[in-house]
């Protein structure tokens, strides 16, 4: 019987201990910016799965592979072990489908990070502007002020108006929930339209990612999807500009 929310650890992981680790969380969310990070990150650097977790808050429905197998929905935790220093990675299919359910997934989230004994932790997703951005800014958020200069060195940037209406989700919730359990926590936000899913915006992340983690990441692959996304949105544009030429051609 699924419980509210279940947390299993591999059997190949449970005598493990993790070396001073950084949690580093990237779920679905605007332009699937975190998750896009996060993912790509487990699969340059190797990163092998700890856990699962699966819980009814997450939308009732299973994920079918293709070949038509089904299982239910879940998040997952990966281990990267580097030189003195491990990652842990949270992605997964979804988040909560209820706002009790994303604070009481959060809570679990930095349960575990507590467990684990985690140094840091990290949130990832997109900031969504509504328009298309050439240049994704890579915007921040923290749970201790002292941990502004840091940030500011690696490129974030903190604007007085943005973002004007909160973190929503994981991303937004593990800030303040961290900041009660003592562990410092960053939230790293890419600019993005929000309409598609955004590989430049991610590209932008991970680069300051790298940086404040110390963990160098190829970013060649990253940068060839957001070459490839860059190149359908400006077919988009070019078709949108072509329709509305025709229209005012029509009426004219």
């Amino acid at each position: 019987m699924i419980e509210e929310i279940t947390i299993r650890y591999l059997d190949s992981f449970k005598d493990q201990k993790p070396v001073d680790p950084l949690f580093i969380e990237g779920l679905p969310g605007i332009g699937q910016v975190g998750k896009l990070v996060a993912e790509y990150m487990i699969h340059m650097l190797g990163a092998e799965k700890i856990g699962e977790i699966h819980s009814i808050y997450l939308p009732p429905q299973v994920i079918l592979d293709e070949t038509g197998l089904a299982r239910l929905a879940r998040n997952e935790l990966f281990l990267f072990r580097g030189e003195g220093k491990d990652l842990i990675f949270l992605v997964g299919d979804h988040q909560s489908t209820s706002n009790e359910g994303h604070y009481l997934l959060a809570d679990a989230y930095c349960d575990i990070a507590v467990e684990l004994k985690a140094k840091r932790i990290y949130t990832l997703g997109g900031f969504g502007v509504g328009h298309l951005v050439n240049e994704p800014r890579v915007l921040g958020a923290m749970n201790r002020a002292e941990l502004r200069p840091e940030l500011e060195a690696a490129g974030v940037r903190f604007d007085r108006e943005e973002p004007g209406g909160g973190i929503i989700g994981a991303a937004g919730l593990m800030l303040g929930m961290s900041a009660e359990r003592g562990i410092d926590a960053v939230c790293l936000m890419g600019e993005t339209s929000g309409y598609l899913v955004d590989p430049m915006a991610a590209a932008s992340v991970l680069a300051i990612l790298s940086k404040l983690i110390g963990v160098p990441v190829d970013l060649t692959r990253l940068n060839e999807r957001a070459s490839e996304m860059e190149k359908v949105i400006e077919g988009l544009v070019e078709s949108d500009k072509l329709q509305k030429d025709e229209e005012l051609t029509y009426i004219g």
